[in-house]
């Protein structure tokens, strides 16, 4: 008689090896730094490849196309970004604002550590929205739909600390923060420095805290 742990391991659909997750990892992962420092309409497929290691019956493989491809690497960047927010934000020995400042730090710090050449994935593809797929437009507004939600959260929650003046919005602050700051961060990348993040961090902060700019 089969054995019930063999039969159950043939249902479905077959687990990939270990060196086809690495194979995909390995895409992605350079997918995202080739975006990130030069954004998609400027990366070639070959390009990728190469710097991956990996042949293109093996991008295919796992890629139908270079749109499903980027549809992948947006996804996989909001995995990483929503993880590093949550890090911050639910940081609960600092006060909220303290953990929104201790996230920007952190972004200073790591586009630094790139020398400033690499930016948001999100931006850059928002950037190059007249020629991308159509079908990218919806994810990107619904990764910083997700992004603004998170923020909100916290800023919710500096609300009930005292933290902000009278009148402030949270929604709406979240909204107007990531519509800055992904501005603020083309431009530390254009001028290669961490100075218009701290620009745009000390007005937004000024604004919501009530103090004169």
């Amino acid at each position: 008689m089969e054995n019930s742990a063999d039969s159950r391991a043939r249902r479905g659909r077959p687990r990939k090896a270990p060196e086809a997750q690495g194979t995909r990892q390995a895409l992605l992962r350079v997918g995202l730094r080739y975006l990130t420092e030069k954004g998609y309409s400027s990366v070639g497929l070959e390009d990728v490849l190469v710097a991956a290691g990996v042949t293109k019956g093996s991008f295919y493989y796992h890629f139908g196309s270079k749109e499903a491809f980027g549809a992948a690497l947006i996804a996989a960047y909001d995995d990483y970004f929503r993880a590093k927010l949550t890090v911050h934000f639910r940081w609960s020995d600092v006060t909220p604002l303290d953990r929104l400042r201790a996230f920007v730090t952190d972004a200073e710090e790591g586009m630094a550590r790139h020398g400033f050449a690499r930016g948001c994935l999100i931006g850059n593809l928002g950037q190059e929205m007249g020629a991308l797929p159509e079908t990218f437009r919806d994810m990107l507004r619904g990764v910083l739909e997700g992004w603004q939600a998170l923020l909100a959260d916290l800023l919710e929650e500096a609300v009930n600390a005292g933290q902000l003046r009278v009148g402030v919005v949270p929604a709406q602050a979240a909204a107007f923060f990531w519509t800055g700051w992904e501005g603020a961060v083309l431009r530390a990348k254009l001028d290669r420095s961490a100075a218009p993040l701290q620009l745009f961090a000390d007005v937004f902060f000024a604004l919501i805290e009530g103090e004169r700019i």
